[in-house]
């Protein structure tokens, strides 16, 4: 099996055991939910029972455990009403309530909504809600689904991601073997480059196909550098930015004007030589295809206090302003 295979195969195991844990973490949730529902429901019958028993007792009876029984219930909230409605005690909810009866009523309805009424003797009735327990883990299954939204959305992304550097790597690959590979035939053109020399051949034209030849070097030099960290030197940035401009503008038609603006000295910057020419390149390349071949190019290099700017403007309709946040994302082109 390949590495790769195995790899997927890890992926979808950790996906599915953390799919598994959250629906048994839900359902242990709903089931926990439950019993302190049945528990509270227990409790309620034995308050009404402890109601009942308070409210018949004569003056010989022991009211001492349904007195404890109905003190101890300090977070279930409760209506005690009679037949008609009338609210007789309440625990653990607004005081209020005893005086306003459109209040209580809507406190009756939401009880009764959540739980079935416990009736108290053949006269009253005992209306309660969720503790604050219940009303907690009501919601947390709710909770739980937003951070199973985001653990799925972290996955996903981690698998993109993943999926993403498995491609970048292997283009950087593909790019370091074609440099390798173009490096054989250069070699060879080199030495054909000599031996016209020795055969007097037009020193014009060996030098043409010497800059050339060398131009094919630096463009494999760059492409053995993708995905590589980028060696820095220091260098002039104004005499590398003018060479490559230099090189294009000997290269071009005459239909474009030229124009190379920077400081008449030297300006040192740490920088890697072929990257930076292949940028300059692709920039200048660019805004010639956007002027299709005529119209004026300027390059202006500018030194401030911490940086140094290199502008490259043309005389092209531009780029909307809308994809302004886009022209350095990798792949991105405005032509068709």
């Amino acid at each position: 099996m390949q590495i790769s295979d195995k790899r997927t195969i890890t992926r979808w195991i950790i996906m599915g055991a953390s799919f598994l844990t959250v629906i048994f973490i839900l359902w242990n949730t709903y089931y926990l939910f439950q019993i302190f529902k049945e528990e509270e429901h227990a409790k309620m019958e034995l308050w009404a029972d402890a109601m009942e028993t308070i409210n018949n007792a004569d003056l010989d009876t022991d009211i001492t455990l349904p007195s404890t029984i109905i003190q101890n219930n300090t977070s279930i909230p409760i209506i005690n009403t009679d037949k008609s409605g009338k609210v007789l005690r309440i625990a653990n909810i607004d005081e209020a309530i005893m005086k306003d009866s459109v209040l209580a009523e809507q406190y009756i309805k939401d009880f009764k909504s959540i739980n079935p009424p416990i009736t108290s003797g053949d006269s009253q009735y005992v209306y309660y809600g969720n503790s604050d327990l219940l009303n907690v883990l009501k919601y947390y299954p709710f909770a739980l689904g937003l951070i199973i939204v985001l653990f799925g959305g972290v996955i996903y992304n981690f698998y993109k991601a993943t999926k993403a550097g498995a491609q970048n790597r292997l283009w950087a690959g593909m790019a370091k073997e074609t440099a390798h590979q173009i490096g054989t035939p250069l070699s060879s053109l080199l030495g054909w480059i000599e031996i016209m020399r020795a055969d007097d051949v037009d020193e014009t034209t060996v030098v043409e196909i010497e800059k050339d030849v060398h131009r094919l070097q630096t463009i494999a030099e760059r492409f053995s550098k993708i995905g590589s960290e980028p060696a820095l030197e220091e260098r002039d940035i104004v005499a590398e930015t003018e060479k490559s401009f230099q090189y294009l503008k000997s290269r071009f038609s005459s239909q474009v004007q030229f124009s190379f603006t920077a400081p008449n000295h030297a300006v040192n910057v740490f920088l890697n030589p072929e990257l930076h020419s292949w940028t300059i390149e692709n920039l200048v390349k660019n805004a010639i295809d956007a002027m299709r071949g005529k119209g004026t190019l300027d390059v202006v290099i500018e030194e401030k206090e911490k940086f140094v700017k290199i502008k490259v403007s043309d005389s092209g309709k531009g780029i909307p302003k809308a994809q302004f946040r886009k022209v350095f994302e990798p792949g991105f082109t405005t032509k068709k």
